[in-house]
């Protein structure tokens, strides 16, 4: 699968340049995988200056904007925070794009509602569209951590494309 990602990392980065558009990224359980998967593509600052690892959810307050109301109530697990996240980062950033992931990678972690496994993933643009998706992934923690990196470039690809 990782060369996969580095595939889909080169396709991000060609359609970014072309469009002469910036990326940025927020994410929680990811702990920084797809800024990491971004930027082992040489030549990836055209493209992307920095992202946001907002593990606990003071950081994606502090950092990104969340409303701790809207964590408290909805869980840091959800689409609406996810939706702010990719917001905040969107403008904190000064980006063109950006993706926000926010799950249970495990192993503890899951409720009957929200499983280990369970991903959510904000794709926002700077003309104001925002994407969510939810997935519920299998395997263990790692394979978690990389379907989700693997989904969030896929997200932007379609979103920059």
């Amino acid at each position: 699968m990782e060369s996969e990602i580095l595939h889909l990392s080169r396709r991000l980065g060609e359609l970014l340049a072309a469009a002469g558009a910036r990326v940025t990224t927020v994410e929680s359980c990811t702990g920084g995988g797809v800024a990491h998967a971004i930027t082992a593509v040489a030549g990836s600052s055209a493209w992307f200056e920095y992202g946001f690892v907002t593990y606990a959810n003071g950081a994606k307050s502090k950092l990104v904007g969340v409303d701790p109301e809207v964590i408290r109530r909805y869980g840091a697990v959800s689409e609406p925070v996810v939706q702010q996240m990719a917001r905040g980062a969107l403008g904190a950033a000064g980006a063109d794009l950006a993706v926000a992931v926010s799950g249970i990678a495990g192993p503890g972690g899951g409720t009957a509602d929200k499983p280990v496994g369970t991903v959510w993933f904000a794709w926002a643009r700077a003309d104001g569209g925002v994407t969510t998706a939810r997935r519920v992934f299998g395997g263990d923690r790692a394979a978690v951590r990389q379907q989700s990196v693997r989904l969030a470039l896929e997200g932007l690809i379609d979103s920059a494309g």
